[in-house]
């Protein structure tokens, strides 16, 4: 390196073409390097953190990712007001977009990330696949051909035989993206992937390939300078995914030894010094059972994950990106990059993972990160969570001596999470972390749906979270008489409180003992609780001869409790009418199941439906969700429009019930 002619690029003010924990994650860097920071935000992004830590931000559009975040033109035209003389993509959105690059470098901004011609080779799955082979990497089988017509789809699919997987040749993310395992349902799969693939990325191309059973997914950390260096960052064990999704991600991989770490790092290294790669990047493999791994696509950005990276190395991967932008030159050799520990990191999502993970959106009453931990993020108390954008949150990284150690204090940085308001997978999250399989390092990309129902049982104390938050809405009720510690009155006649958990209502009897103490009977189960201290969020009692606490947010009728690492949202219906049979979902309308938009409207006035049939495509949070009949009968009306935006519960079609003879 010493003999180089160094070339640099200065910039001084960088905008962040992205939004929510990934552009504060780059303006802290950015900030520590010395660089005035931008920021751009929607309409529906006007309040939000990363606006306001920004040193100036500027409007770009109304809410649809295609009218802001996605607007090339608003995004060069922000950079050029403010300034600013670089743009940092971060991960999503145009990220990957050749276009977007290019246009940069023709406005004269540095863009951090690789070149338009290295994003164009590697961004491509099927150009990427190409090159690898050429290259002697081994690749899936599969077809990546330019025939995008159904039959050659068909036909290509008939080679490959299944399971086969249907993937979007632009972007990432999960979306555009099905497995297919009974042939009669690719040709619905295909035109869900490609209408997916279309309205996130503006490319319906799809390519085929031969889905790997239960293999690991790793994908290996890489780095280049404009001055044909080049090394890798270890890998990242990414396995456990839904919707094809990653939802945790550790380094190292527990099933990677150093001789194949050397030989896939080896892999990533030539790739990327093949093409000129600046910048960083991510290979993406699948490894099956038997230890051979497959190639799958590149990331030419910084991936979601990059944080546990990060935390074995040491290293701070925003600020290489910023100093191979600005023309310095890597300043590692591949003998320098030491591993220490290991890391794990969790999605945290706003999804009901009881209900197909289906993303929420809504206000986030109490937000509280736990200590001891990084957590990435950027919400507080009072944050509405848009329906536009992605589910993903925060993320909460765990570093230890050894995996065992990283996974200890995840969990239980995940129990100290007080997130009220909006539902998020947190639960599900531990019971994945806890799980033996994933304890013992056996989770390959199967996991969830291997154990889906053992990561989603009830609880065993259901009686006891259901007394729990039966007392706490007695006692924190407006109109109750203030409590006193050490207060004694007569027992008094119980009071039955109708409460909903979220999966049924439940009848709790409360009654107030002559020692001061509760009781609350369900189920034919009793519980006594005697309380020690009951403040403002928080409340201190005693059970069993056990002392507990939780947190707690009353909100009217609703109550939110964080205890023993779980979140219960609570509603009172001690004073509600009866659920109607309409309301339940008996009187033949089909309702919105989330805030978003209409893409598709699959049925038409006088059509007969049958039970579960789909007749409706809602996206929300970059995924699409089909809604199906909920009884059999014949269309009497069309309630909405497809492009039209709609709330959770508004009636989008109405179905007569056919009557029974």
């Amino acid at each position: 390196m010493s003999g180089m002619q160094v070339k640099r690029t200065p910039f001084f003010k960088v905008l962040v073409a992205n939004r929510g924990e990934i552009a504060l994650r780059i303006m802290r860097t950015a900030r520590r390097l010395g660089y005035g920071v931008v920021a751009v935000y929607s309409d529906a992004d006007r309040d939000a953190l990363h606006v306001r830590e920004a040193d100036s931000a500027v409007r770009i559009g109304e809410a649809l990712p295609a009218q802001s975040y996605l607007r090339i033109d608003a995004i060069i035209a922000a950079a050029k007001a403010s300034g600013a003389g670089a743009v940092h993509p971060g991960y999503g959105f145009l990220a990957e977009n050749e276009d977007f690059a290019q246009a940069c470098r023709d406005a004269g901004l540095v863009f951090i990330g690789p070149s338009p011609e290295a994003i164009r080779a590697m961004g491509n799955k099927a150009g990427a696949k190409d090159i690898m082979q050429k290259a002697g990497v081994p690749i899936v089988p599969g077809y990546q051909g330019a025939d995008q017509s159904d039959a050659t789809m068909l036909a290509e699919a008939r080679k490959i035989g299944v399971p086969v997987m249907i993937k979007a040749v632009a972007g990432g993310g999960g979306r555009g993206m099905r497995l297919v395992t009974d042939a009669a349902a690719f040709p619905d799969a295909l035109r869900n992937a490609r209408s997916e693939a279309q309205g996130a990325f503006g490319d319906p191309t799809i390519i085929l390939e031969r889905a790997i059973v239960n293999p690991r997914h790793i994908e290996i950390q890489v780095f280049g300078d404009r001055y044909g260096n080049a090394i890798h960052l270890g890998e990242r064990d990414c396995s456990v995914q839904r919707r094809h999704q990653k939802l945790i991600e550790e380094a190292p991989s527990p099933k990677v030894t150093p001789e194949l770490r050397a030989r896939m790092g080896a892999v990533a290294v030539a790739a990327v010094k093949s093409i000129a790669y600046e910048g960083a990047g991510t290979l993406e493999f699948l490894l099956d059972p038997g230890g051979e791994f497959y190639f799958m696509e590149m990331n030419t950005r910084l991936q979601v994950e990059h944080p546990v990276t990060e935390a074995v190395t040491g290293l701070d991967l925003v600020e290489l990106q910023l100093r191979i932008a600005a023309g310095e030159p890597l300043g590692l050799r591949q003998e320098d990059v030491k591993f220490s520990g290991h890391a794990i990191e969790v999605r945290l999502c706003s999804e009901d993972a009881n209900h197909d993970f289906m993303p929420q959106s809504g206000t986030m009453a109490l937000w509280q990160m736990p200590d001891g931990v990084r957590v990435e993020h950027a919400l507080q108390s009072g944050s509405e969570i848009p329906p536009f954008y992605d589910s993903m949150i925060a993320k909460i990284i765990s570093h230890g001596a050894d995996r065992s150690e990283a996974r200890g204090r995840l969990i239980c940085g995940l129990e100290q999470t007080a997130a009220f308001g909006v539902t998020t997978n947190q639960e599900f999250l531990i019971s994945c972390l806890r799980h033996t399989g994933f304890a013992k390092g056996e989770a390959t990309t199967a996991f969830i749906g291997q154990h889906r129902d053992e990561l989603l049982a009830p609880h065993a104390n259901a009686n006891a979270e259901a007394a729990l938050a039966a007392l706490l809405l007695y006692v924190t009720n407006p109109h109750a008489p203030p409590w006193r510690s050490g207060r004694s009155l007569a027992a008094t006649f119980p009071l039955t409180m109708r409460i909903d958990l979220g999966h049924g209502v439940r009848e709790v009897d409360i009654v107030r003992e002559r020692d001061g103490g509760y009781a609350a009977a369900v189920d034919g189960s009793e519980l006594r609780f005697e309380i020690d201290e009951l403040g403002r969020d928080a409340i201190r009692f005693r059970t069993d001869g056990m002392m507990e606490s939780a947190r707690f947010l009353r909100d009217g009728d609703r109550l939110y409790v964080l205890h023993r690492g779980v979140t219960i949202a609570v509603r009172d219906l001690t004073l509600a009418a009866p659920v109607s049979a309409a309301a339940a979902g008996g009187d033949g309308k089909v309702r919105a199941a989330m805030n978003g938009r209409v893409v598709a409207v699959l049925v038409k006035p006088g059509e007969q439906v049958a039970v579960g049939q789909p007749v409706m495509t809602l996206e929300a949070m970059k995924m699409e969700h089909v809604h199906t009949a909920g009884v059999a009968g014949t269309v009497s009306s069309i309630d909405v429009a497809e492009g039209e935006q709609v709330t959770t519960g508004r009636i989008v079609v109405e179905i007569a019930v056919a009557q029974v003879a």
